[in-house]
């Protein structure tokens, strides 16, 4: 159930990229990315739903591990743990609440503090210098810069979307305010002839009136 980049590619193990998120190397390993996903979880669940939150962690972590599978397409080596949608979180986290302050514990010991969007540049560098320098640590880095990464285009992708569905609707809302100025319009020139007609009659209408009547009910049903 973890994830073998080789045996994806070569025996098309392909629900690994699901299952892997779901196991740990031991108590210690899910402890951290409980806690990982708690403090930064909650602020952005609390901001999207639970359906919405759910829906993002699956797509980070699946990313991650489709990343790290494609930058690593021969390796032998199971890769476990929910670190990579874990980061997706962390990314999310950052770009919504950029200026909150954080406290990482240095070696779990000495204090730090930091901005959220700094701390998720420092993740993300760490996690690109350890992959293609090839720390021993037996990390999966690039499961972490792709967890990042693919949480940076899904969040790209709802703000393009968001960006193109409000100016849809401003247009079509501005269409409609416009074509009832219009209509306002033509509508107060048919009344004020049509005043004419029944204090003078039909006959007393001059050319230009009648004409003007005319024109003005062609464009009122045109645009109806």
């Amino acid at each position: 159930m973890g994830l073998v980049p080789h045996s994806v590619w070569s025996k098309g193990t392909v629900w690994q990229f699901v299952t892997y998120l779901f196991l740990h190397a031991n108590v210690l390993h899910l402890f951290f990315n409980l806690y990982s996903l708690w403090v930064f979880g909650r602020d952005v669940e609390n901001q999207w739903g639970r359906t919405a939150f759910c829906r993002y962690y699956l797509v980070t972590g699946i990313g991650a591990g489709v990343f790290h599978a494609l930058v690593t397409p021969h390796s032998l080596v199971p890769t476990i743990g929910a670190s990579g949608a874990v980061m997706g979180v962390l990314t999310a986290f950052a770009i919504l609440f950029p200026d909150k302050d954080i406290t990482l514990l240095l070696f779990f010991i000495f204090p730090v503090r930091m901005r959220a969007k700094t701390m998720a540049l420092i993740f993300g560098g760490l996690s690109l210098f350890s992959g293609v320098m090839g720390s021993p640590d037996r990390i999966a880095h690039f499961a972490h810069l792709g967890g990042m990464l693919v949480g940076i285009i899904y969040l790209k992708k709802e703000f393009l979307f968001s960006f193109f569905r409000n100016r849809f609707i401003r247009r079509r809302w501005q269409n409609e305010r416009k074509k009832k100025n219009e209509q306002a319009g033509i509508q107060e020139t048919i009344d004020r002839i049509l005043d004419k007609v029944n204090a003078v009659g039909m006959p007393n209408l001059s050319r230009s009136e009648r004409r003007e009547l005319k024109k003005a009910s062609k464009r009122m049903r045109r645009i109806q």
